[in-house]
């Protein structure tokens, strides 16, 4: 009784609008106190500060931030659409094509959706709309594209879930891989698809000469430098994962400086923001570890994985259960207060069934993204709505073909799970 109270005031407090970590924390200290008493939850709070901050992986955070503002700060995404849009535009839905494209690889370098969405919002966007794309399809396949940061590394996601589960980070982001460029193709695939039905909806952009797309490459160049130097050396085994993301952070300021765009006042604002969002995320987790603290003194988690492990049904009924379940919270609720929330208690569940916790995670982030495109609160759609001056609903609605595709992507990765776990397994 006295956890089901908890949670309640939880989600209370998340309804009258208190920030996720905040909530938490309160809810959670409230939950020491009525388990045991005031010693305790003073206790817990004297030594939970200094354990959650002090884990060596949390420095990723701070670092993948940084390289994210320091790209932007840089304008490689503006040359990264120009590249494919050159290669691919010419073809049918080819604008649309070249976003999926830009996407990846801005999320590549870019590990926060709501930042790759502004930046598609403000490039690939508009010039859709110019060459007379329907508003509503180009509106749709840039909220879609910008969710490719959440999954393919650097993503902050993958690393928030892997200090959650207690999981390695580096088979985390290198597990992203395969199904990042899965869901790019995805996304490709259905922009064909109603190019090929809506012809009006989606025409041809004109053909550009052999010479000048070579000529054009130049500008990526960066680009992919940066993605071997923090993905290829985590894969390779020669640096960390925080080690890949302090060399990362060093090599988009090295962009910002040959691009001449460094300044003091820009660096600075860029320092600031990272700054800001890695304070908030830290703050999620201190609050998730005193509500963690909380479920454990109450025997939660432990009586319910046993009960689940219990039940005389498939495992994969199980898991189809759930992920629907995170498919109607990531419709009413933020992607990070979901992670900090329920992976404390799915993975051990997970576990016990016999799951591999790294596959999971990869398939909670494809599942997040929908969260992302899904009203009424997919957060994407509001950034483009916002960047793109279109009205929220026109972009829902062109999101729609995408989430049926996305799921067909969640049945690929449930079906075959090499499709994630075949590169980690490789590691060194």
């Amino acid at each position: 009784m006295i956890a089901v109270s908890i949670i309640i005031l939880l989600f209370l407090l998340l309804a009258i609008g208190v920030p996720v970590g905040f909530s938490m924390g309160v809810a959670g200290a409230v939950g020491l106190v009525a388990v045991g008493n005031l010693d305790v939850m003073l206790s817990v709070l004297q030594t939970s500060p200094l354990s959650t901050v002090s884990s060596y992986e949390l420095i990723t955070i701070p670092m993948f931030l940084l390289m994210a503002e320091l790209v932007l700060l840089s304008g490689i995404a503006d040359d990264l659409f120009t590249v494919t849009a050159a290669w691919i535009g010419h073809v049918r839905g080819g604008l649309g094509m070249a976003t999926a494209l830009s996407g990846a690889g801005f999320g590549a370098i870019c590990g926060t959706s709501t930042a790759s969405a502004a930046t598609l919002s403000a490039t690939s966007l508009p010039a859709m709309v110019k060459q007379g794309y329907d508003p509503r399809m180009a509106a749709g396949v840039v909220a879609v594209s910008g969710t490719l940061a959440m999954l393919i590394p650097p993503s902050v996601a993958l690393v928030v879930y892997g200090l959650l589960a207690d999981v390695s980070v580096g088979k985390l982001l290198v597990g992203g891989i395969i199904p990042g460029i899965i869901v790019t193709f995805t996304i490709m695939a259905t922009v064909w698809v109603l190019a090929v039905l809506y012809p009006k909806e989606a025409p041809c952009s004109p053909r550009v000469s052999l010479l000048d797309r070579l000529r054009l490459l130049r500008g990526v160049g960066p680009m992919l430098l940066l993605m071997i130097m923090v993905t290829g050396v985590i894969y390779s085994g020669i640096a960390t994962p925080t080690e890949a993301s302090a060399l990362g952070a060093t090599g988009a300021l090295g962009i910002v400086i040959w691009r001449r765009r460094c300044s003091w006042t820009n660096v600075r604002q860029a320092a600031r923001r990272a700054a800001q969002g890695t304070c908030m995320i830290a703050m999620i987790l201190l609050g998730a570890q005193l509500f963690g603290y909380f479920f454990t003194l109450t025997h939660v988690t432990q009586d319910l994985v046993t009960w689940v492990a219990e039940l005389p049904t498939s495992r994969w009924v199980i898991m189809v259960v759930l992920l629907s379940m995170y498919i109607v919270l990531g419709a009413f609720m933020d992607q990070i207060a979901i992670l900090v929330l329920t992976v404390p208690v799915v993975v051990p569940m997970i576990v016990k069934l016999g799951f591999d916790p790294i596959w999971f995670g990869v398939i909670k982030i494809v599942i997040a993204e929908v969260g992302m495109i899904t009203p009424p609160i997919g957060l994407n759609c509001y950034v483009v709505s916002r960047y793109a001056n279109r009205p929220v609903g026109e972009v829902f609605r062109g999101t729609i073909p995408h989430i049926v595709a996305h799921f067909l992507a969640i049945a690929v990765f449930l079906l075959f799970p090499q499709t994630i776990l075949w590169l980690p397994s490789l590691m060194r």
